[in-house]
């Protein structure tokens, strides 16, 4: 009897209440791409459209064993990281990665190259999720691990240090923050105040790519951020290379935001619509 598996992803992740963004955000993306999503819970955030009332850690040693849970039994082909809030659960990530970072037999460690991090430290709603020792740490530890890092321009800007309101600040920027020593970066434009907006990817070979998207009058941009490093690990699990997955990454968040900014969900910044194109799940 023929045999399949589907392509899996799996997100490291805080949690959403109101579903648009985080961890739920993310198992939409991926269910939505045709892939498999496991998850590992980082932080309990009490929030809703309308912004973060208040953030909950996960005990340490439970987010240690949510990832040796899943790569026990379900080895991603791509990880998903995002809300990281502080120190010590970078350790926890790293550590718990690394235990099967140089697994052999017949463990696939392909995830190794294929690593996407979302460095989140601001909400769309303006709100910091991150505490501010955390974020050397995360430059240290996580920039190295990550294939590419996806920040918007609040976060590149805590990263570089510096102001970012142009396309212009953006490239500085974004090369301050690959001196910092991640790979890959893409830098987000979606709060430039441009009618078209403009995001970089600098790719491992140094190249710079910008990528247009139209804006579109809304409010439904709640989880942006996490369904764009979700769908980016969802086409690297599907074999695609690094700059197409950034390419059809954003084609799609563009999409669900397209086809989501007419609805009203909750009384703030309402959610994408994830499944405005849904696939079957993929098999391999």
């Amino acid at each position: 009897m023929t045999k399949f598996t589907y392509p899996s992803v799996m997100t490291v992740a805080g949690f959403d209440p109101s579903g648009g963004a985080g961890i739920q955000a993310d198992i939409k993306t991926i269910s939505a791409l045709g892939c498999y999503a496991t998850s590992v819970l980082t932080a309990l955030p009490v929030q809703n459209t309308c912004g973060v009332r208040s953030i909950h850690s996960i005990p340490l040693e439970v987010v240690g064993e949510q990832i040796r849970a899943v790569m026990d039994d379900i080895v991603p082909q791509a990880i998903k990281i995002g809300m990281v809030h502080s120190s010590e659960l970078v350790d926890v990530i790293v550590e718990g990665l690394g235990e099967y970072a140089s697994a052999g037999g017949e463990v696939d460690a392909g995830w190794r190259d294929r690593i996407v991090f979302d460095p989140v430290m601001v909400a769309t709603s303006g709100h910091k999720l991150i505490e501010d020792q955390t974020i050397s740490a995360i430059a240290e530890r996580l920039f190295p691990l990550a294939a590419i890092i996806t920040p918007n321009m609040d976060e590149a800007a805590v990263l570089a240090e510096m102001a970012i309101e142009t396309v212009d600040d953006m490239y500085v920027a974004g090369r301050k923050i690959l001196a910092l020593g991640c790979r890959a970066l893409l830098l987000k434009g979606g709060h430039l105040r441009t009618a078209q907006l403009t995001s970089l990817f600098f790719a491992p070979d140094g190249s710079v790519t910008e990528l247009h998207s139209p804006r579109y009058d809304t409010h439904n941009t709640h989880g942006s951020g996490c369904t764009l490093s979700s769908a980016i690990a969802s086409f690297l699990a599907r074999g695609e290379s690094l700059p197409d997955a950034v390419a059809r990454a954003q084609s799609y968040v563009t999409e669900a935001i397209r086809c989501g900014r007419d609805v009203t969900i909750g009384r703030g910044n309402g959610p994408l619509n994830h499944f405005h194109n849904p696939e079957k799940l993929i098999l391999n």
